[in-house]
Parts: C-alpha cells; structure tokens; sequence
C-alpha cells in the first residue's frame, strides 16, 4: 500500500470522465511496464472515450537481466517490446508499428541533454509528435527517481521546443512512490497534482501490469538470479483505483 504520509494522497481527485478532456494522446515510455503502472487506467480510460493514443518508448528495455545466457540481449528486447505491445492492446491501445515508435536506447544508459546520442533522439522524438499531432503528452515525472525516466523527461521537453505549437504536458509518477528524496518531490509552484479516478479500468490496468511477465515474479528469465523483478511493495503502489498526475500551473 502507499505509504499514508505520501504528498501524492493529499491531491485532490478528478473523476474518470476527466481522462477524455486530455485529448487524443502520446505517451512517451522509459521502460516497458512504465506504461501499465504509471498511467495504465488513463490510458484505457482515454481509449474508451474514443480518444487516440500512441506511444514511444524510449529504452530498448534489454538491461532487466543483463547476465542471462539463455536470453541473449536482443531476445531480452524483442521479449520486453511483445510484452509492451500485448499490454497497450490490453489497454485498448492500437499496439502496430505505425503506433509505436521505438527508439532503441540502451536500458540503463539513455543519454542527458549534453551527451551523445541526445539530439538524435529528441529529433526522432519529435518527430512522432508532429506525425500524431497530439493534444497532450504523458511523460515520466522530471525527477522521477531513476535515470532513464529523467533522461525521457529530458528528451521529451527538448522534443517539444520543436513545435511550434506544443501540447500539453501532463506527468506520471512511477519510481516517485518508493525511492523519492524530499528534493524530488513536486514544489508547488512547479506543479499542479491530482489523482485520476481508475476504478471503472482497475481491472483492465492490473491486466496489462500481468503482460510483462518477465518482470513479475517468478519471470521468464530464470538464469539471472541478480535480474531485475517488480517488489510486491512496488506492485501495491498500483493496484490503487487511483493514478496520480502533475501538471504545470497555469499562469
């Protein structure tokens, strides 16, 4: 369960119907799973409204079991991109490859504004957005407590200078829930939260967390014993009927 001091449960909570004012959408994903736990309900909420949603994912997700021998690391990423696709289609989400744009960045080492690869990505990033037009842009929390969910806020805010006319901007939290230091925490002057009532696609949202199977204990990939697996404290975070969003205030 969610830690009863958490700054997210002080935010006051939209209903469902809220999702559809958001538009049709782009989320753009550090790691596959991001997806299911962060904003899984508003997703399927959005596709119930009929809005359209596409996707980026910006890791190649291959670095969850680095030392697997029967899972070499393109299999390991062709796996983490099948779970990806099944679960966006738990969601409702239109997973063909004219939907999801891969960027391919090594899991663990997305480049920071500054370093190599950056520019490239951000283009790539930018891309897809003008191709899907979309009213809003789901992105992982700026100072979401790991690495490659910083470096996707990075990517995507240096992908939307390139609009001319940027969507909104609206944040999730994954990692925030459990790793946070007081620092990483939204200031209120920086961000507006609320929670998003999921009840109605609780369901359908623990689905499409269950498609990434080599996340969930006991895995796919069994010859790693140091790899990586979803906590059952983590998973607690997201079995909420709620998900929780930051925005920047308006002016």
């Amino acid at each position: 369960m969610s830690s009863p001091d958490s700054p997210f449960l002080a935010y006051p909570r939209r209903p469902a119907d809220f999702a559809a004012t958001l538009g049709s959408t782009v989320i753009v994903i550090p790691h596959p799973d991001d997806e299911a736990l962060g904003c899984g309900g508003l997703l399927a909420l959005l596709r119930q409204a009929g809005q359209p949603v596409a996707a980026v994912l910006t890791s190649d997700g291959s670095q969850s079991h680095p030392h697997s021998q029967d899972f070499s690391a393109v299999a390991r990423r062709e796996l983490r991109y099948a779970e990806l696709r099944h679960a966006l289609s738990v969601l409702g989400v239109d997973e063909r490859d004219d939907n999801v744009r891969y960027l391919h960045l090594l899991d663990g080492s997305l480049p920071t504004e500054g370093q190599p690869g950056f520019a490239e990505a951000a283009a790539q990033l930018a891309d897809f957005l003008r191709e899907k037009q979309p009213d809003t842009v789901l992105v992982p929390w700026r100072r979401d407590p790991h690495p490659d969910h910083r470096a996707t806020s990075q990517l995507t805010a240096a992908a939307l200078v390139q609009l001319p006319q940027p969507p909104r901007r609206v944040e999730y939290v994954v990692w925030a829930w459990e790793r946070a230091a007081p620092e990483d925490l939204p200031r209120a002057e920086e961000a507006v939260g609320f929670q998003l009532d999921i009840a109605p696609v609780l369901n359908q949202k623990q689905r499409a967390i269950r498609a990434h199977r080599s996340q969930l204990a006991p895995g796919i990939i069994t010859d790693d014993p140091s790899g990586f697996l979803l906590s059952e404290s983590m998973l607690a975070h997201f079995a909420q009927p709620t998900e929780v969003f930051l925005e920047a205030p308006t002016l």
